[in-house]
């Protein structure tokens, strides 16, 4: 580290003596020498002096694999012409024969640091940062590039790139010979919230047979201490992730349970097919883009916006005829209802396979739901589960104002509370059967557009969540909304809690034991109907 130092001060005495001028001559030396130290120096410099016109052609064509020396003088070769190194001048008659100068991996990860050092004084904003966060996820030897941090430091305004270069800086700092600016460096250091930064730290307390990386007792104390802050915002960081996780899993699960809240409310039918019709969706929305993708493909971003009307159209219309067919006759048998739509289930993995094949099928996310928004070095959130979570609560909204703002939920309402009592006062039970059965399966296929952003598509996929939507409609009670949120949303962040604790397994059996439990001592669920009539 001290042997970089004494190069890096041999470089600053070369770049403060040649500003304003061409590259200075011991740069071009350097290159051309056989030493790897005196390389490693010539590169320093250019570093050093990257803000020049000059040193940029360089270390781009370095980087190219472009410089080589001809005789006594280094060259860039670019295509047919040979250009002197220093000036960038056409040089003729070219040189008849030239040596590559080649670069080892370390040198190479200088050069390229330097590159990308160079962005963080362009004029765009997006560039600067996009720079900044490349050189804080492998920034190599940062202490070369200390006089371009320094420079970006003293012209950068943005405060959010300020903030990186701030931590660069503090880290191209540790390997000072000065144990006062690595303490300071440290202290700075302890305010992140990088993993990263967390291990460079780490990196200090190593021992080197009987002497510590870091020789300084009071330089080691403060990296123990900087650990330990970085340590609690990380868990803090962590926490927040697994609960947006859990989130966003008690989301689909609600747009799964939703449906079959709906239908097992109503006719108290075990719809063992359910998850087949998350299926079903998610194949519409895979129709979708295939459409898209050969008729327009200028407009195929918005394929999953004209997939969320044909999923549920498609879901709804294939759980009335099921209704129609085959469950209607069975009403009051749940053991052979149950049997029943098994089978109808794996008529639908049948047809599946034979329409769209066996395998997984691809359904890409759009443009416009890739990426994610980055509020810690460890904790991102992904746009396509940020959009399937506000697609959950839209479509919760939407249930809940038909079920009590329209005569179509009243009625869903009546029948649910007392068939009998309903059927007695006018309203038609058998034809609300059939649209309360549609409107739950119409919702299953819009879970399945929205699990199709961020799960495999096949014809098995439903399997994994009818279990888990039983589930969440027991825990929550038969009909509730209100109970069907808190379940889906409890179940989604308790199961992926311990799913980090015990392993997905384990997680599994200990919720169902949990609901098992609950049920006994509380069978109504959370949330009871209300009514003198409700057995």
């Amino acid at each position: 580290m001290k042997r970089i130092f004494l190069l890096l001060s041999l470089v600053l005495g070369l770049w403060a003596g040649s500003a304003g001028a061409a590259l200075d001559p011991a740069i071009l030396k350097g290159l051309a020498s056989d030493d790897f130290d005196a390389k490693q120096a010539a590169v320093a410099g250019l570093a050093a002096a990257g803000d020049d016109a000059d040193a940029q052609r360089l270390l781009k064509a370095l980087s190219d694999d472009a410089v080589a020396v001809a005789g006594e003088r280094v060259v860039i070769v670019a295509g047919d012409q040979v250009l002197d190194a220093a000036s960038g001048a056409a040089i003729k008659p070219a040189p008849a024969n030239s040596e590559s100068i080649s670069l080892n991996n370390s040198l190479r990860q200088q050069v390229d640091g330097a590159l990308a050092a160079l962005r963080l004084f362009s004029t765009d904003t997006a560039e600067r940062l996009a720079a900044a966060r490349l050189l804080l996820a492998d920034m190599g030897d940062g202490a070369v590039l200390l006089p371009l941090l320094d420079k970006a430091l003293a012209h950068e305004q943005d405060p959010v790139i300020k903030d990186i270069l701030v931590r660069l800086h503090a880290q191209a700092s540790l390997g000072s010979p000065d144990a006062a600016v690595r303490l300071k460096a440290v202290q700075e250091l302890g305010e992140s919230a990088s993993p990263a930064v967390k291990a460079l730290l780490l990196g200090l307390l190593d021992k080197q047979g009987d002497d510590f990386a870091e020789p300084d007792e009071k330089v080691r104390l403060a990296a123990q201490t900087a650990i330990k802050a970085i340590d609690g915002r990380l868990a803090w960081s962590d926490t927040a992730g697994q609960i947006f996780t859990g989130i966003s899993l008690g989301s689909i699960l609600l747009l799964a349970a939703l449906g079959l809240a709906i239908t097992y409310g109503v006719m108290g039918v075990i719809n063992m097919a359910h998850g087949e019709l998350l299926m079903v969706g998610a194949y519409s929305a895979y129709a979708m883009q295939a459409l898209f993708r050969a008729r327009f493909p200028e407009f195929v971003d918005y394929y999953l916006l004209a997939a969320v009307p044909v999923a549920f159209f498609v879901a709804a219309a294939v759980g009335m005829a099921m209704e129609r067919t085959v469950i209607r006759h069975l009403y009051g048998r749940p053991l052979e209802t149950l049997l029943a739509t098994w089978g109808l289930s794996l008529v639908l993995i049948q047809a599946a396979r034979l329409l769209f094949g066996a395998q997984n099928v691809e359904v890409a996310n759009p443009a416009w739901m890739s990426g994610g928004v980055q509020l810690a070095d460890n904790l991102s959130l992904p746009w396509n589960r940020l959009v399937i979570v506000a697609f959950s609560g839209f479509v919760l909204l939407v249930v809940w104002l038909m079920m009590n703002k329209t005569r179509l939920g009243m009625f869903v309402r009546a029948v649910t509370q007392n068939r009998p009592m309903a059927g007695c006062v006018g309203v038609p039970t058998a034809r609300i059967d059939t649209l309360a059965f549609g409107i739950g399966s119409g919702i299953a296929g819009l879970g399945g557009v929205a699990l199709s952003q961020i799960a495999n598509v096949g014809p098995d996929m439903g399997q994994g969540y009818i279990v888990d939507s039983f589930m969440v409609v027991v825990l929550g009670g038969v009909g509730q909304l209100a109970g069907a949120v808190w379940a889906a949303l409890g179940l989604g962040i308790v199961t992926k809690f311990l799913e980090g604790w015990a392993g997905a397994v384990i997680a599994k059996i200990l919720v169902l034991v949990f609901i098992i439990i609950f049920i006994q001592k509380r069978p109504q669920g959370l949330f009871a109907l209300k009514g003198r009539f409700v057995d």
